[in-house]
């Protein structure tokens, strides 16, 4: 299923390594200030609005298989 979501990305050397679905822009800003202090030079965090393909877990939350550009 393809939804709108927003998400939080983790960026190493221009490439998505991890993507987490977020309840909403400001928590997903707040997830990137905390892991931006927690982290080195070479990874960087992006809050983005976007469709995405997502799959649903075994225990029924939705997790973002693949990001859908236009």
């Amino acid at each position: 299923m393809i939804e709108v979501v927003i998400a939080l990305l983790m960026v190493v050397n221009g490439e998505i390594k991890e993507h987490r679905i977020q309840e909403s822009m400001s928590k997903c800003l707040k997830g990137k200030r905390v892991a931006e202090r927690q982290s080195n030079n070479t990874v960087e965090y992006k809050c983005i609005k976007s469709k995405a393909e997502l799959e649903k877990n075994i225990d029924g939350s939705k997790a973002i298989k693949k990001i859908v550009k236009e």
